[in-house]
């Protein structure tokens, strides 16, 4: 069994970096410890549905997601479309696990990508739960945290100080996604 990695945190260099293509897909000692890092962190914090490979140091883009099925790997994505339509939501992070950020995010977007074998992929037109979270992991590709994104100064909040007070901040947002696994 793979053991996990740790998780950098705001602030580290290595998740400015814009990463550069998957060539290879012999590594999978990468693509394992990208996995098992999703799955600790998932029983550790209660959330977590997805985590870019410079999440951890490696600067290459691949991202490990599990939307509850099991853990599958999108590798290489390019974004191919984006709706007009935008919604706004409090965006969290496994790198400011602590953070909530809020962000404007496209409603549904496109994506051609190669999984870890290199066999071509496209997902059109993504229901806007994913479409959030592959903009969140592929901004970290390009070196891109959800703090840039801020919508303003008032756009940044504590998560203890969110759950206190849900209901005012979620009515500050068009969209809310749930914390925890089910």
């Amino acid at each position: 069994m793979t053991a996990p990695a740790e998780v950098l945190l705001l602030g580290d260099a290595r998740l400015r970096v814009c990463s550069a293509e998957v060539e290879r897909f012999d590594d999978a000692n990468a693509f394992d410890t990208l996995a098992a890092t999703l799955d600790a962190f998932r029983r550790t914090h209660g959330f977590g549905r997805a985590i870019s490979a410079p999440q951890i140091g490696i600067a290459q883009r691949f991202i490990a997601t599990n939307l509850g099925r099991g853990t599958f790997f999108i590798v290489n994505p390019v974004i191919t479309w984006r709706s007009a339509e935008t919604f706004t939501m409090w965006d969290d992070c496994m790198s400011f696990p602590d953070l909530l950020v809020r962000v404007a995010r496209h409603e549904s977007i496109s994506l051609d990508y190669v999984d870890e074998t290199g066999a071509a992929k496209t997902w059109k037109e993504l229901d806007r739960a994913v479409a959030e979270l592959l903009q969140h992991e592929i901004d970290h590709l390009d070196g891109i945290l959800a703090v840039d994104r801020a919508l303003d100064r008032d756009s940044l909040v504590m998560k203890r100080v969110y759950d206190a007070e849900r209901e005012r901040f979620d009515a500050m947002v068009d969209y809310t996604i749930a914390s925890t696994i089910v």
